[in-house]
């Protein structure tokens, strides 16, 4: 695994500073004792209220300094990459912001962060100070063990505590309700692969159809190993085992984590999948998808669930000054609203028969799917391989609607082909073919013979798609081909486009289109101009005299 750091004992202290220097509001700030004492807090803070302070291992972003705000944290105190922060960076972080109301400490329930935060504690307890700790232990996923992991199920913790806190309870009240919250949240992940710490050597444990359920945000391994499947079923796993701990007659918030390097467009899904799962009916607000409490680069997500009550949900939904938090919203079912209807003067022509028109739309359509392994064999060359099989596309899906199309109409078929090949292609050559045909039949439509209504469907294409002749692209062909048949006919199009298509292999650098990224020179034809120049040369023999 590869990752941007400058040496492995600085990353976290140069991630804070980043983080700092990138806040913008300057309510934050950091305690001086560098590196040793890794404390992000409240610049702004009232020693008035009850201090909520929190933290952990850093490689957790944005837990636990994110948090830190209006609202939510007082102080977050880092250690390094997962490991549990020192006695005296939490007895720092206790004393640089507690006041006469007290302060609580929220600890995630693992070993080393119970017992650093709690001596933490018992020292200023004994300094005088009013401390108070919760332990959140949210993690279901090993059901047997006396002592659950906390995981990101902390975070409503935190947010619970920060929003009564804020508005003015005593340490007794915040605290309570901060142990009462914890009691209520459940938690369970899954991941598609490990986490891999910089500066450390990685193997990778999963296998290429495997995951694992319930590990845990160091990197720990799972409950159990699990076969990668559709996102639905996994996510019906872990809904199954999620519901078994809820109160079916409770409402519940919903916190949906990414755990490090899940895209956004999944993360979405998933949101989805979760959302049409057994747990709908109990969800009444959602927060996320996000990043909130990360395991590096792990490639998976949690979901977390807490019990709501009227003080809670109003605690949720209460707005704080750190952006890395994700506002709760409430569950709601997308809004459709109705397509426009085509303007007048649009409507779709019914079929007629026009047997040249069918003719010559069957001959290219067939040539073309005729060139779809030669043509992908020249594109592998220097895309991605896929131009003759997206070419056959647009041209079985025209064959297939032959039948419904108003070739008597050569404006309304032009119309017909541009709609057919703009839904049916996909990528850049449909929509540039659909223009093509579009332009074409509005050149038509005005009383433009087929030749010069074909030349104006190609001015508004490259108007559009911005290539030009010596560019590489089937314009190289097609230009020269369309003004050598609106001049003398079929055979001399085809012969230009022959010719046009044959210049792009001396072209050693593609200036449009997906070739234009190759950075090596190209020694072989277009594959678009060469499908160009094959078409031509299959109308030309169709209008050969016998």
């Amino acid at each position: 695994m590869k990752h941007f750091f400058n040496r492995k004992d600085t990353i976290v202290t140069e991630a804070l500073d980043g983080f700092l220097a990138t806040a913008g509001s300057g309510a934050l700030a950091r305690l001086d004792g560098y590196p040793e004492i890794k404390v992000v807090l409240r610049a702004d803070w009232d020693k008035t209220k009850v201090a909520v302070v929190s933290g952990g291992g850093a490689g957790h972003e944005p837990s636990h300094a994110g948090f830190v705000g209006a609202g939510m944290l007082t102080a977050a105190v880092s250690g390094e990459i997962f490991a549990s922060p020192s006695v005296e960076a939490v007895l720092a972080a206790i004393r640089a912001t507690t006041g006469p109301a007290g302060c609580l400490l929220i600890v995630k329930n693992y070993t080393g962060d119970r017992l650093n935060f709690g001596l933490a504690a018992e020292k200023a307890r004994a300094e005088g100070l009013a401390v108070e700790m919760v332990i959140v232990a949210d993690d279901i996923a090993l059901p047997d063990i006396a002592q659950p992991r906390g995981v990101a199920g902390t975070l409503f913790v935190h947010k619970i505590a920060g929003h009564l806190s804020e508005s003015g309870h005593d340490l007794a009240s915040v605290a309570a309700a901060a142990r009462a919250a914890a009691k209520d949240i459940v938690s369970l992940g899954i991941s598609l692969s490990s986490c891999s710490i910089p500066g450390q050597a990685h193997e990778e444990r999963f296998g290429a159809e495997d995951g694992e359920l319930g590990l845990g945000i160091h990197g720990e391994p799972g409950v159990e190993r699990i076969a990668l499947e559709a996102a639905s079923k996994l996510v019906a796993i872990m809904a199954e085992r999620l519901a078994a701990r809820l109160d079916p007659h409770s409402r519940y918030a919903l916190l949906i984590n990414n755990l490090g390097s899940v895209p956004p467009l999944e993360m979405s899904l998933i949101a989805n999948a979760v959302l049409s799962s057994s747990l709908a009916k109990a969800v009444a607000l959602t927060i996320g998808p996000g990043h909130l409490m990360t395991a590096l680069n792990m490639n998976g997500f949690s979901l977390s669930l807490i019990k709501l009550d009227a003080e809670r949900e109003k605690a949720l939904l209460a707005p704080v000054g750190p952006h890395a938090w994700l506002p709760a919203k409430p569950v709601r079912a997308p809004v459709v609203v109705a397509m426009a209807k085509p303007a007048s003067g649009t409507a779709t022509k019914p079929a007629s028969r026009e047997a040249a028109a069918e003719r010559l739309i069957k001959a290219v359509c067939q040539k073309l799917i005729a060139l779809e392994e030669p043509l992908n064999a020249l594109d592998a060359k220097a895309g991605d391989g896929d131009t003759g099989s997206t070419v056959a596309t647009g041209a079985r899906s025209i064959l297939e609607r032959i039948d419904a199309l108003p070739l008597a109409d050569r404006a309304a078929t032009a119309a017909a082909i541009g709609d057919a090949l703009g839904t049916s292609m996909g990528g850049s050559s449909g929509v540039l073919l659909s223009i093509f045909f579009t332009a074409a039949s509005q050149s038509l439509g005005s009383g433009a013979s087929l030749s010069k209504a074909l030349v104006a469907g190609l001015d508004r294409m490259t108007f559009y798609g911005g290539a030009k002749v010596g560019d590489r692209t089937m314009v190289d062909a097609l230009e020269p081909a369309l003004k050598a048949l609106d001049a003398s006919g079929p055979e001399a199009a085809a012969k230009a486009a022959r010719q046009g298509a044959e210049a792009t292999a001396g072209m050693q650098k593609a200036k449009a289109g997906r070739s234009a990224y190759i950075g090596r020179q190209l020694d072989s034809a277009d594959p678009g101009a060469f499908a160009v120049a094959e078409v031509f040369a299959a109308v030309a023999a169709l209008f050969a005299p016998a």
